[in-house]
């Protein structure tokens, strides 16, 4: 599984990085090399425009932990942060989304922990490592988001009635993150970015294809402070490197 990730790049630099037509300048969202299940993270995804119908790329905040259109509260999102790319197609809480509403969610990298025995009288532990590309670059996690209409609000147009949320793709481990956790998230390489976030395309074997190994497997995982283990602390010396004992 995905859950945490870092993602510290300003929304200006991911506009560019993505070929963003929109986005809100007043929608900030700080860095963060702690993101947590039902924070507000940055995605980007393709939306016609109201006026138009001309389809925009945007880059918006929605919040981490997929909450379908059915659901009867907003907290079943904090359960679903990932979906597994082996039945994404076919779950009822996914399917949908998957052929209409995907979305790339903009990574630095990604945390997993690794079970490590006891030694000695010491009890088991887990040791966090910190998952990255090789090449610095940014990650496209492939995603997908979901709106769901508050019953609790009255009028439509209030927007406090919807919550725009989203989920990472996962599939089964390989290389630098298969040696730690045996789950990990998918990316969307660069020149597919396009046929990933167009709502027109529905065929999803041809969707399925374009889920690759992020960084095509260049992967660079160091052990770091257990101290990511706590959502309150942030900041980028959780990435310092730490003595995997």
């Amino acid at each position: 599984m995905c859950g945490r990730y870092v993602a510290t790049r300003s929304p200006q630099d991911l506009a560019g990085l993505f070929h963003v037509s929109r986005w809100n300048p007043e929608e900030l969202l700080a860095p963060s090399w702690n993101v947590a299940p039902t924070d507000n993270v940055w995605a980007v995804l393709e939306r016609p425009d109201r006026g138009t119908g001309e389809i925009e790329r945007r880059l918006r905040p929605l919040r981490w932990g997929l909450v379908p259109s059915w659901a009867k509260s907003i907290g079943v999102g904090a359960k679903m942060i990932n979906a597994r790319v082996e039945t994404v197609h076919e779950k009822p809480a996914y399917r949908r989304a998957f052929a209409k509403r995907r979305c790339l969610l903009p990574a630095d990298g990604f945390y997993e922990w690794q079970q490590l025995p006891a030694e000695g009288k010491a009890k088991p532990r887990k040791q966090p490592y910190f998952i990255s590309p090789e090449s610095g670059q940014v990650m496209a996690m492939a995603g997908l988001y979901e709106f769901w209409r508050d019953p609790a609000v009255a009028a439509d147009d209030d927007p406090a009635a919807w919550c725009v949320s989203c989920t990472i793709i996962t599939t089964e481990a390989r290389d630098a993150a298969g040696r730690i956790h045996p789950r990990m998230p998918l990316a969307i390489a660069s020149d597919h970015y396009d046929e990933w976030l167009d709502p027109t395309h529905h065929d999803p074997d041809e969707l399925r294809a374009l889920l690759t190994t992020p960084a095509h497997g260049h992967l660079d995982a160091r052990a770091v402070s257990t101290a990511v283990n706590d959502v309150r602390n942030n900041g980028e010396h959780l990435l310092d490197a730490a003595d995997a004992g």
